[in-house]
């Protein structure tokens, strides 16, 4: 379970103030596949650090229940002079999982060969984010929050990739954005689209894009 009470939170830009929530309340039930829909510099990815504890909202609260991983596939928390598999021994213990069967699965499922035992400065961008998708897959929380994740690696490492977060949601929940809406349909069973400072959930995921493509056709005719 996700519930905002009286969230709000805003950035200062160079146009003026841009507002992400205002004064949200709202619950995300838990086990759920939730899909999160909005147009471009909505504040999807501010919203998905907001729910995983990596970014503040600026008022109210933000209730978990149950584990939540960080954005899958998110490499910008590496330390880049450890190597791949050190990174995988501090995540282990940061979260207090098996470490020898965390190693095991992120070398197994990254591909990375060799590459897993040189620091992750003489990582390509590609490589990184093999390395942190495997890590937070590899990891069983109870919620998964999911930025783009299908773009990680080659179209083989993808259809993995696909099969391995399917295998994933039959225990857990997600909320999962991507401007792909087929994918969308692929992973999630409802929906919640972000506009103008407010969140809109829907236990039909149809629904919720119905509203999206309703909210980027009026823009469009602006």
């Amino acid at each position: 379970m996700i519930r905002f009470v009286d969230v709000s939170k805003s950035f200062a830009t160079p146009d003026g103030k841009k507002v992400i929530l205002d004064r949200v309340n709202l619950t995300l039930p838990g086990k759920t596949s939730i899909g999160l829909l909005g147009r471009n510099g909505a504040g999807k990815s501010t919203l998905l650090k907001m729910i995983g504890g990596k970014t503040s909202p600026d008022s109210g609260e933000i209730q978990t229940t149950g584990s939540i991983s960080w954005p899958v596939g998110f490499a910008g928390s590496f330390h880049r002079n450890l190597t791949g598999a050190q990174n995988t021994k501090f995540v282990a213990r940061a979260y207090g999982v098996d470490t020898e069967s965390l190693l095991h699965f992120t070398r197994e499922f990254s591909e990375l060969g060799g590459h897993f035992h040189l620091a992750v400065r003489h990582y390509s961008s590609g490589m990184r984010a093999r390395l942190a998708f495997a890590i937070s897959i590899g990891i069983p929380f109870d919620t998964y929050l999911v930025d783009e994740v299908t773009a990680v690696g080659d179209a083989s490492f993808k259809v993995k990739s696909r099969h391995y977060f399917q295998e994933r949601m039959k225990h857990a929940g997600a909320i999962v954005v991507t401007h792909s809406v087929p994918q969308l349909r692929l992973f999630c069973t409802s929906g919640a689209v972000l506009h103008e400072g407010q969140l809109h959930y829907f236990e039909d995921l149809e629904d919720a894009i119905a509203l999206h493509h309703d909210i980027l056709g009026s823009q469009e005719d602006e």
